[in-house]
């Protein structure tokens, strides 16, 4: 049984994440409380597999060294119905492909990028940093210093993982391989991915797709 010191610890932990709104790391919450940091770590894990075992209304996400509370993903449309929140758009096939190189060689340059997909990825990359899943992260120390860019925490949140170690293992497509990520952050393979659109195509699919 659990003592009420314990469950008091656990309740402080929920209202500082609850006052944030945005991520906490672990060593605000340890400081907060006067915790040690393993102590601190299993509250925080007790208190995100406690909402997602009962299925409440809202989430604990780790990122990293942060935790924030979310609402739950099975009532995102109720909660854009509630505030009239218009649906995020979909990543297009190119941002997925810029995106994936990114994730798995950052931090990159946009000339390396666009070595690997053979065109020019300025104006997807834009997108990207305006959508604050990407973002710049120095310069490489080269003639030109050309800018370095990596993903962000919201990169982390977008395709539900806890760091980048949680990426899955990316299959050797070779350099001309339009390697991506979908929208459940899994590598596609390409070769499968064009056998299966071939044999069901998409209703009302017009062929074509604009913007992010």
């Amino acid at each position: 049984m659990e003592t009420l010191e314990t469950k008091e610890i656990e309740s402080a932990v929920e209202a500082i994440l609850f006052a944030s709104g945005e991520p906490v790391q672990t060593e605000r919450v340890c400081i907060a409380l006067g915790l040690e940091r393993p102590a601190a770590e299993q509250i925080l894990q007790k208190l995100m597999d406690y909402y997602a075992y009962e299925r409440r209304g809202i989430r604990l996400l780790h990122m990293e060294d942060s935790w924030q509370l979310c609402s739950a993903p099975d009532h995102a449309d109720a909660v854009r119905r509630a505030f009239e929140i218009r649906k995020p758009a979909k990543l297009s096939q190119p941002a997925l492909e810029v995106l994936t190189i990114i994730a798995y060689y950052q931090p990159t340059t946009r000339a390396y990028v666009d070595q690997i997909r053979g065109v020019d990825s300025s104006y997807t990359m834009s997108l990207l940093l305006d959508r604050k899943l990407i973002e710049e992260c120095g310069r490489l120390q080269v003639p030109g210093r050309p800018r370095l860019y990596r993903t962000t925490r919201q990169f982390l949140r977008a395709f539900h993982l806890t760091n980048l170690e949680d990426l899955p293992e990316l299959p050797d497509f070779g350099v001309e391989g339009q390697m991506r990520l979908n929208e459940n952050g899994e590598v596609v393979d390409p070769e499968l991915e064009e056998e299966e659109t071939a044999e069901t195509p998409a209703e009302g699919e017009s062929g074509s797709e604009a913007g992010l």
